[in-house]
């Protein structure tokens, strides 16, 4: 009779073999694909989107049958992968532990939740993910009244001790709004719709401002576009949701004409209502912040870096402040590059919602002018060095 040991270790050869000979037939499927007439070949996307559902740890056993310092990557809390699992997600796109990927294809609107956040701040969940509203054109340009305190425009953020570092004269960060009519319910008066919460002028370009003030209060250098995004689209004859193509060429004339730029904010507010979006730090309200990431850009994974790090410090600083950093978001319904393919450390931000005030939004934007002088002046001793 065999004992315990002898029978695991005889399963974990049977089953490495099985998986040697998967991947040797898949090779052998890639040269049959690529040797074939072009008319008969499987469209590379198909290939990608094929392999794209295997599990990363999936290829870290693989690649350790040869070399076992890929083995010293597999996290301790994961399992050798299972192999039908695999076959069967390659084959039909669906993952057996997960309905969501079988329900986001069968239910209208389900499809939303078919995505996996990669860090999740505190209370967010797949049923409060930020949202992106896409209202009429007209109705984003119609004449509003808006009521502001002046006392809260007249206050100014706090300002660094002397001898703090400064970048000078360059300007290091470039800041710009592409949805610059997004607004805010508590400044606009008998309208309650948050996809007409859209004002010319109390809008979120106020809360770019402020966190302007805020970054050249702690020495960065930092320019503001002041580019009017919906009158781009009214002039173009384009709709709400190409707003990313409109502002886009304006983007990309400021990197030719400013060198010293080195991070880029695209600041927005969400549509998600106060209870979401709000936080209370220290008896003081504020507006939560969540990073985007937009996943149909190749080279997402370089935006996610800087994200996640912008995260811990706002954590450390700010707990529960911010909403998380949010997966690459892909498919139909959003833009799912967001221009971030323009810049390495390019970064969409929501600052708030409908239902927050400018009084906390302006709270957030301090907030996230601190997180980030933490985050770039300890880079800029790291590059010195």
């Amino acid at each position: 009779m065999l004992g315990p040991n002898t029978t695991n270790r005889f399963q974990v050869v049977k089953k490495s073999i099985l998986y040697l000979i998967s991947v040797l037939c898949l090779f052998a499927l890639i040269g049959l694909f690529t040797t074939i007439s072009p008319a008969l070949k499987i469209p590379t996307n198909t290939l990608t989107n094929w392999t794209s559902e295997i599990e990363g740890t999936t290829f870290l056993y693989l690649f350790g049958m040869e070399n076992r310092l890929f083995k010293e990557a597999v996290p301790p809390e994961a399992e050798i992968p299972n192999l039908s699992s695999t076959i069967f997600q390659i084959a039909t796109s669906i993952k057996p532990d997960d309905p969501r990927s079988l329900l986001g294809n069968e239910l209208p609107g389900f499809s939303i939740y078919d995505s996996e956040i990669f860090i999740a701040g505190e209370g967010t969940n797949y049923t409060n993910l930020p949202v992106e509203s896409s209202p009429p054109l007209e109705e984003v340009l119609r004449d509003r009244d808006a009521v502001v305190d002046e006392d809260i425009d007249d206050e100014k953020p706090e300002k660094a001790p002397d001898g703090h570092p400064t970048t000078g004269d360059k300007k290091v960060v470039y800041i710009y709004n592409t949805h610059n009519y997004e607004s805010f319910l508590p400044h606009l008066p008998g309208v309650t719709n948050p996809n007409y919460a859209q004002h010319r002028e109390v809008n979120v370009t106020k809360v770019s401002d402020r966190f302007a003030s805020a970054l050249s209060n702690l020495g960065i250098g930092n320019t503001v576009e002041k580019t009017d995004t919906m009158k781009l689209l009214d002039e173009k004859k384009m709709e709400y949701w190409q707003s990313y193509d409109a502002i886009r060429s304006n983007v990309q004339e400021a990197f030719a004409s400013n060198k010293d730029i080195q991070y880029i904010f695209d600041i927005h507010r969400d549509s998600q209502r106060k209870k979401e979006t709000t936080k209370v730090i220290n008896g003081e309200s504020y507006a939560k912040i969540a990073f985007v990431i937009g996943g149909e850009n190749k080279d997402y994974e370089k935006n996610l870096e800087i994200a996640s790090k912008l995260y811990k410090i706002m954590e450390k600083k700010y707990p529960g402040l911010s909403r998380g950093v949010l997966p690459p978001k892909k498919g139909a319904g959003t833009d799912g590059v967001f221009n971030q393919d323009l810049h390495e450390n390019a970064l969409t931000v929501e600052i708030g919602g409908v239902d927050n005030s400018l009084e906390e939004l302006y709270r957030s934007a301090d907030a996230l002018a601190d997180v980030f002088s933490e985050y770039y002046w300890d880079a800029e001793k790291v590059n010195s060095e």
